[in-house]
């Protein structure tokens, strides 16, 4: 048997958080929200496919450091240093979003379950939320990603059918690294694109990296050194590189399927799963819902847990995915609570396909007030020491905020027009 080579062992070992960060980025709202993107604006946003890799990366690597210099989550840093209403504030916003993300999430695996069986959706919804609390409340959240990332891997079918369906290379290249101007005049088109930002550089994900780093730091007793917080920016980054392939060739295939095709308009889960008929025929359905299926799964506990951490961190609950539900009541019935609510939106009968876009245009209005908020935080000496940012951080996550700002403000000024 060939042996591993050492480096690659290594890489493999410091793979944590940053990696289950990136899988838990494609959820079904990012599903939903880049195959609308591709069929209703072709190659017209893949731009922002490798645009938004550095700048996720910075935000959450910085998201990470937080957590593992200060030994705290991203709540009890601003509860400790900040005035107590930036703390209502960023916890109100995080969870309002996280508690609608979870709704819309559901409403997705449910659409896409009923492709493979006859139930009501809300049928389907009700099971999947009772399910997922279960799961959560007895098995730590690790042992549950271990076996559910690898339902994820159909959403890898978007890459080959990419390849084996007929292109239009010359807008595929313009598509990739010139944004159409003349797109950005059009309120569509700017809605699809805080939509792509907002489930690409998520708020949950922030408050989510750096409370699983302090998890990580505490069960495997780090000490914060360089070393350390180098293999967090690896673990990062490849997790970072993972989410953004995948973003590339849904919004890439959609676009030279559904959009060639002339279904620019997608509103049901079969039509978004039609993109992966060349490739799989009347397969496609199953790749579809398994895929929507296995990223709710990882997506949802990060949804619900970074709101509990937020919450347990402001009212200094015992928290943790890793302690048994007696150990973190309060913690627990901050999960159970935001996914019960969540289910509950889906009673407003909103379209499952548009919900998901909705849910990501909610999470891109409110980012850049996040993404200041933790440059603020990373440039404090006096919670970072020597650990504060660096001139690269900083660039990377102000192009972020700037772009998600002027993005949001764009939008809402053109529903005013």
């Amino acid at each position: 048997m060939p042996k591993i080579p050492p480096r690659f062992k290594r890489f493999l070992k410091i793979l944590g958080p940053g990696l289950i960060t990136g899988a838990a980025d494609d959820d079904p709202s990012g599903i939903g929200t880049y195959s609308l993107a591709g069929a209703q604006f072709g190659y017209g946003l893949l731009w922002t496919a490798w645009l938004t890799l550095p700048l996720m990366a910075a935000v959450q690597e910085i998201c990470g450091r937080i957590g593992l210099v200060t030994g705290a989550g991203l709540a009890r840093v601003i509860k400790d240093h900040y005035p107590r209403p930036l703390l209502w504030l960023v916890t109100v916003l995080l969870i309002a979003a996280n508690v609608f993300n979870i709704g819309a999430d559901l409403s997705g695996m449910a659409a896409a379950l009923r492709l493979l069986f006859p139930v009501h959706e809300l049928l389907s919804a009700f099971f999947l939320t009772v399910f997922l609390v279960v799961l959560l409340i007895q098995l730590p959240y690790r042992k549950i990603a271990n076996v559910f990332k690898w339902l994820t891997l159909p959403l890898f079918a978007y890459v080959i059918t990419f390849f084996i369906v007929e292109k239009n290379y010359q807008g595929l290249l313009a598509g990739t690294f010139l944004p159409a101007l003349s797109l950005f005049t059009r309120p569509a088109y700017l809605l699809m694109l805080v939509g792509v930002l907002g489930t690409t550089i998520s708020p949950y994900l922030f408050f989510w990296q750096a409370s699983e780093e302090v998890e990580e730091e505490k069960i495997s007793h780090k000490i914060v050194t360089k070393h350390e917080l180098r293999n967090e920016a690896e673990d990062t980054v490849s997790g970072m590189v993972l989410s953004n392939i995948v973003t590339f060739f849904i919004i890439a295939t959609t676009g030279a399927t559904l959009f060639t095709a002339g279904l620019t308009n997608i509103n049901t889960a079969a039509e978004a799963a039609s993109a992966l008929r060349p490739l799989a025929g009347n397969l496609a359905f199953l790749l579809f819902a398994v895929g929507i299926f296995g990223t709710g799964v990882l997506a949802i506990p990060v949804l619900a847990g970074s709101a509990a951490y937020a919450v347990a961190e402001t009212f200094s609950f015992s928290e943790g995915l890793n302690k048994p539900f007696r150990r973190a009541k309060a913690f627990y019935l901050v999960i159970i609570l935001s996914t019960a609510v969540g289910f509950l939106l889906n009673l407003a009968g909103l379209n499952p396909i548009k919900y998901l876009l909705y849910s990501a245009v909610l999470n891109g209005l409110i980012a850049p007030v996040l993404i200041a908020v933790i440059i603020l935080i990373a440039n404090n000496r006096k919670i970072m020491g020597s650990y504060r940012n660096n001139l690269p951080s900083n660039f990377l996550a102000g192009v972020a905020f700037i772009l998600m700002f002027l993005s949001a403000v764009a939008l809402l000024f053109s529903m005013r027009s």
